[in-house]
């Protein structure tokens, strides 16, 4: 129980998309800590249990929910909203899914995958992925942002400049997060909980986990942000760097055909030394490995990383 929240958010008022015109599930002041219960990306469809025919049987109407909107008083359009995640409190089952038509390498992967996790919640030890290795763990909010200032019902699977589906594996407890306001109350919302991801999320699905967070959220006024930041107070890695890496690469003029090509090499690698089977191999990436721009300045040709840590299978 959080003894220093002001407030809860149960997990029922959620929603789909990104309104201004959405009903706030709260009206909250500046500096107020709140605690949201928030759904997994699924909507509460693949939990414990979980099949391929689940997943097959998926309702898309019910992907991403996230809980509130929060009305913060004060806010106004210029302002950015101070978000400081203060705590993760996770569910310990989550899952990891290939959707057909869905994920950087779409083309290649069209039938659909299902891995369904389980973790210690209070311990967070690396998780066993059943075909081998042992992912290392860090909780997150995927989805975190305030409603857009354009009319309408928005979606909320692309991110914005308003936050939303950012997918950010480094917004974990700790991290003070700036969201620019475009609408009177600001209106925060958050879910799209993880247990862990990789950077890029490869596969379009991390170790996604329902979980409840709690979070201050403050109020800066006038500061005409055009994009979220944030601020991180301790290294984003260790929990990954342990053995070092394996690296592949994709060089070229295009920065997607060089992340596709550096994903194939990792997958084709991770077959060769491991023996997992291609879809297996992509499942994992997503979770735990990290796309990286290396180079983009020596014209024609781009060099883009990828980055799979060798603890896996320390």
């Amino acid at each position: 129980m959080c003894i220093a929240c002001t407030h809860t958010i149960h997990r029922a008022r959620h929603h789909f998309g990104w309104s201004r015109d959405f009903e706030p599930a709260l009206v909250a002041k500046a500096g107020e800590t709140i605690h949201f219960e928030c759904l997994d990306s699924s909507g509460g469809q693949l939990g414990k249990g979980a099949t391929l025919e689940t997943l097959s049987n998926l309702d898309f109407g019910k992907i991403n929910p996230v809980t509130g909107p929060v009305y913060v008083e004060g806010a106004m359009p210029g302002d950015a909203l101070k978000v400081t995640l203060r705590r993760f409190i996770p569910s310990g089952v989550g899952w990891t899914a290939n959707i057909p038509g869905f994920g950087l390498l779409a083309d290649q992967f069209m039938e659909p995958a299902l891995h369904m996790w389980t973790y210690d919640p209070v311990a967070m030890t690396p998780s066993l992925y059943g075909p081998g290795g042992r992912v290392p763990l860090k909780p997150f909010a995927g989805t975190i942002g305030l409603a857009p200032a354009e009319p309408g019902l928005h979606s909320v699977v692309p991110p914005r400049q308003v936050g939303g589906n950012l997918d950010i594996r480094d917004l974990t407890a700790g991290v003070t997060l700036y969201l620019p306001v475009e609408v009177e109350g600001a209106l925060f919302s958050i879910g799209d909980t993880h247990a862990a991801q990789g950077d890029g999320e490869v596969c379009g699905t991390a170790i996604e986990s329902q979980m409840e967070v709690e979070a201050t959220i403050e109020l800066v006024k006038d500061v005409r942000l055009k994009s979220p930041r944030f601020t991180t107070t301790e290294p984003v890695t260790r929990h990954l760097d342990g053995a070092g890496y394996e690296v592949t690469t994709g060089i070229g003029p295009d920065l997607m055909t060089g992340a596709r090509e550096s994903l194939m090499r990792m997958i084709d690698l991770l077959g060769a030394e491991h023996g997992m089977s291609p879809i297996d191999a992509y499942l994992l990436c997503s979770v735990c490995g990290d796309l990286r721009i290396s180079e983009i300045v020596d014209a024609p040709n781009w060099v883009v990383s990828f980055y799979f840590p060798r603890i896996v299978f320390a």
